[in-house]
């Protein structure tokens, strides 16, 4: 039997990130971590790695308690090692020799083909890299699993794959998943934890049905609070009336009566609980518009991979004003090579076939967010690109999310989700009229997931998108369009395509 337990447990930063935190995870216990961008989940999960620390209270694993860690990132010293050589290098040398046969396993079970077992690491997608992270870990046959935003980079078919994997590999032993992808925690979890200042609820449900349990008690503690409020005001009111009351008559009785109410409001005033509110920032967008009913237009548009090789043909394609396109298709196919070919085509590259009405203004958001200047702070990068000036720069970024101490540091040192609200913050800034959105929820927690998706709706801003969220697409998407047998073809919903991912990683 293993456990992590946590006593009193709660992490200081700038402000609290979460205080009084009193959980157990057993055998069996797969925890959804929920909690705003910036707001604990890493250094909560480092802590229970026995990577990191917090400032309060205790983490206690149980004896002899081995756990593995799955971090976002794949260690730079590994991205020169083929596949196969990251995931044994991270075997102790004195088991390499012997234990090699373990690596073959656990790359059988993420049905990994054998040709890509041998390419470099830094050569794959970003979903194979993703994949070479979780088998590093689970090769050294920990007692427990962390997992630090797992679905990040992963297509459906690698996703639903995941999903049973977690579900039936590591079923019997502890598991922490740090998540923003709804669907996902719904498959895998059967708790959820939200991380909180004051109170972190915890709820024997997975994600869906744990948030509305806490809309519930929200919706409690906000009447509740109310009420005592008014009984405050009753209160101090009644005590005014009758200190003048006492004071006019002259009566001790009542003035200690006064005195009395007055203690009881206090009283009240200094239970009062503060109802929680998300602080990541706000996610807005704009739309500055365009009279032009076709944006894009393209026939017989060729999408290649970077060295010219042919991936697949868009016969016919219209984009019109207010569309909120979704691209469908399987890893590798060529979503991400068809939305850096539009970014290159609106950025003023000739694509034969591909008619850009002059009215359109793109915005590009690459899920790399390669365009960020890592050396540059913030404050530095909206001041340079969009000359607003320090007062109004540092008010938006405020309101984005950043605190005045984050402002100045490099971007290289934000977390993934704080890099991701900055290029929405700058994709808003630059006023377009067309987004490209290419995997925008990859780092984006749940609230600003919700945010996005509204924006993008009361601006009724003309979209194209690719994500792996089942929820962000079935929430946005207007027109929908599969990359099947080198062909890119309109299809009626994404339904069928996920129905057809989740066959084949069953």
């Amino acid at each position: 039997m293993g456990s992590i337990s946590l006593r009193n447990a709660g992490l200081v930063a700038t402000d609290t990130l979460f205080s009084n935190l009193n959980v157990v995870i057993g055998d069996g216990d797969r925890v959804g971590l929920v909690a705003g961008n910036g707001r604990g989940k890493t250094t909560l999960l480092r802590a229970m790695a026995g990577q990191g620390e917090l400032t309060q209270g205790e983490l206690v694993r149980s004896r002899g308690l081995t756990v593995g860690y799955v971090e976002q990132d794949m260690p730079a010293s590994a991205m020169g090692l083929t596949l196969y050589d990251a995931v044994l290098d991270a075997l102790p040398v004195a088991d390499r020799d012997s234990d090699s046969w373990r690596v073959d396993v656990v790359l059988d079970e993420f049905e990994t083909p054998e040709a890509l077992r041998g390419r470099v690491l830094s050569q794959l997608s970003g979903g194979w890299q993703r994949i070479a992270l979780i088998a590093r870990c689970w090769v050294l046959q920990p007692d427990a699993l962390l997992l630090d935003e797992p679905t990040n980079h992963l297509d459906l078919a690698k996703l639903f794959q995941l999903e049973a994997w977690i579900n039936q590999a590591a079923r019997n032993i502890p598991v922490v998943i740090a998540s923003h992808d709804r669907q996902f925690l719904d498959a895998t979890t059967n708790r959820t934890l939200f991380l909180r200042p004051d109170a972190s609820p915890y709820y024997a449900l997975p994600y869906s049905k744990a948030r509305l349990a806490l809309a519930e008690a929200d919706e409690a503690a906000e009447a509740k609070r109310e009420r005592e409020l008014k009984e405050v005001s009753r209160l101090r009111k009644q005590a005014a009336k009758l200190t003048n009351v006492g004071i006019n008559s002259g009566s001790d009785l009542l003035v200690v009566k006064s005195k009395y109410l007055r203690e009881r409001a206090e009283k009240i005033e200094a239970s009062l609980q503060s109802v929680h509110k998300e602080r990541s920032g706000d996610i807005r967008l704009s739309n500055s518009g365009a009279q032009a009913r076709v944006m894009l237009a393209m026939d017989n548009v060729e999408v290649k991979t970077p060295v010219g090789e042919p991936l697949f043909r868009i016969d016919k394609l219209h984009v019109f004003q207010g569309d909120r396109i979704v691209i469908l298709g399987r890893n590798g196919a060529g979503k991400s090579q068809f939305m850096g070919l539009l970014s290159r085509a609106l950025a003023g590259a000739t694509v034969e076939g591909l008619r850009i009405s002059p009215q359109v203004v793109a915005g590009y958001l690459d899920q790399a967010m390669a365009y960020l200047p890592d050396a540059s702070s913030p404050l530095g990068y909206i001041t340079d690109r969009f000359d607003l000036g320090d007062q109004r720069s540092k008010s938006l970024l405020a309101g984005a999310g950043f605190v005045v101490e984050k402002q100045d540091r490099p971007i290289r040192e934000l977390s993934f989700g704080q890099r991701a609200r900055l290029g929405l913050l700058a994709l808003r800034l630059s006023a377009p009229n067309l987004y490209l959105l290419d995997e925008p929820t990859n780092h984006i927690d749940i609230v600003g997931q919700e945010q996005l998706e509204d924006e993008i709706l009361s601006h009724g801003a003309t979209s194209i998108l690719v994500s792996h969220d089942r929820s962000f697409v079935r929430g946005l998407g207007s027109r929908f369009f599969e990359i099947e047998r080198r062909r890119l073809k309109e299809v009626p919903s994404p339904e069928a395509f996920f129905a057809a991912m989740a066959r084949e990683a069953g």
